[in-house]
């Protein structure tokens, strides 16, 4: 069976703060790594009231001194608003203090509204050409050939880089550049089989990667119940509305019948945001994950649970956990 993996969202929640998401944060990596998930990655996030892992490198420090085998990674770090330099630093920095362990997933999107994204990065130059060169410096400095700069720590360091994306884009240099490619279909997934397939047919191997890699964003929320289970994801249906609606807020406790309570759009918008994942009680979540990994052929997924109680997240996981040992066996 292909591994499970861990993305975390770090949610803030409604009467919670950024301390009690970290907490929660490291909590629940040290579950996954008894429940056998193979990786625990944080997504960087800006100006988001309900997302905590901003300083995506520092929360991944933080998990990695808190845990001894699973890897940890970025899902990802938004190359953009960074220098390459200061990336490969972080993370060689990372990899020097957890080795073997670091995952370095990079994406070209600001993961911020335009007014932030201006604050991080001071100028909005849009290039299309520049991620891609991005991508290439920075691997020069793992290689430490990137002309007389070097890397410390980072040069000569293997840390596996990944292309993240949510369209054809990224799937196209993933295949070009021969690396692992993360589709987020968690929350993106219209172009999901379009950018499978465009990457598996145009890959090229490299010293990396001998073939095609495939790891899918994928939501379960996992309950005793399928009652209960929709209850759960009533949370994250809610931070999916009020953040299309520019009302970007915490994660909110869930509302029982909350779909019934939008407008056929926002229904039909939140049906198709959220159509790769799974919600019920355990038959139900297996049956989703068989069919789903059944439909991509994935390599891999990355699954995450935006849920208000930390014990209920917890559960979810641990569910999740457990029929993946069914679905291995």
């Amino acid at each position: 069976m292909i591994p499970f993996s861990i993305l975390d969202l770090a949610p803030i929640t409604e009467g919670g703060d950024a301390a009690q998401s970290f907490r929660n944060t490291l909590d629940l990596a040290q579950h996954g790594e008894r429940w056998a998930y193979h990786r625990y990655w944080l997504a960087e996030h800006h100006g988001m009231p309900g997302i905590a892992s901003a300083a995506t490198a520092v929360v991944m420090a933080y998990v990695g001194a808190g845990t001894s085998r699973i890897r940890i990674g970025a899902g990802g770090i938004m190359l953009p608003n960074h220098s390459p330099l200061v990336i490969a630093e972080q993370f060689g920095t990372l990899e020097s203090l957890f080795p073997g362990r670091v995952d370095l997933g990079l994406g070209r999107a600001p993961g911020s509204d335009q007014v932030t994204a201006r604050a991080l990065r001071r100028d909005l130059f849009s290039d299309p050409d520049q991620f891609p060169r991005d991508v290439l410096e920075l691997m020069a400095y793992f290689r430490d050939q990137a002309g007389g700069v070097r890397a410390v720590p980072g040069a000569g360091l293997k840390i596996p880089i990944w292309i993240l994306g949510s369209s054809l884009f990224g799937a196209q240099l993933a295949a070009e550049l021969g690396l692992p490619y993360a589709f987020a279909s968690h929350f993106a997934p219209a172009q999901m089989m379009q950018a499978i397939e465009l990457y598996r047919a145009r890959f090229r191997p490299s010293a990396q990667l001998a073939r095609p890699y495939v790891m899918l964003g994928f939501n379960v929320f996992a309950a005793a119940t399928d009652e209960e289970a929709r209850l759960l994801a009533s949370s994250m249906q809610q931070a999916f509305v009020n953040l299309r609606s520019g009302r970007a807020s915490r994660l909110q406790a869930p509302v029982q019948d909350y779909e019934h309570s939008l407008t056929p759009p926002e229904q039909a918008v939140l049906e198709q945001t959220m159509s790769s994942s799974a919600i019920g009680s355990p038959d139900t979540v297996k049956r989703e994950l068989q069919q789903f990994i059944a439909h991509t052929g994935a390599d891999e997924l990355m699954i995450t649970s935006q849920i208000f109680d930390h014990a209920a997240r917890l559960r979810s996981y641990e569910i999740t956990a457990a029929l993946h040992q069914t679905l291995a066996g």
